[in-house]
């Protein structure tokens, strides 16, 4: 049974890490952002475009991200985007940071099944 998807508040925090993370792997336009961290994450997060343009044009203005116009695969016009160097560096940063979150959450978890 597929548990209810988290709260948009939940993914608003954590999505510049996914959308850097998915350009990780290379120049991709917002559809194919969208659909990538729909389908790596096993349809458990969901980015909607009201999400995901904002996000794209705020890490834009970071200078994370980078973007140009160019022909897509279906022959249409679409803005693609790709990681800058401080993008890549920002996200080297943040793996760090979740993965830290991560283990002081299951530690939480340890210690709560140790009180007594």
């Amino acid at each position: 049974m597929r548990q209810k998807p988290f709260s948009k508040d939940l993914l608003q925090g954590t999505l510049d890490m996914l959308i850097l993370h998915t350009l990780e792997g290379g120049e991709h336009h917002g559809y194919a952002i969208s659909r990538a961290i729909r389908i790596g994450t096993n349809e458990v997060l969901r980015v909607e475009t009201g999400s995901l343009y904002p996000a794209l044009h705020r890490l834009e203005r970071r200078r994370l991200v980078q973007s140009r116009w160019r022909t897509s695969e279906k022959g249409q016009r679409a803005k693609y985007y790709r990681l800058t160097a401080g993008g890549k560096t920002h996200l080297a940063d943040e793996r760090l940071r979740w993965e830290e979150l991560v283990r002081a959450v299951h530690a939480l978890g340890k210690t709560r099944g140790q009180e007594g």
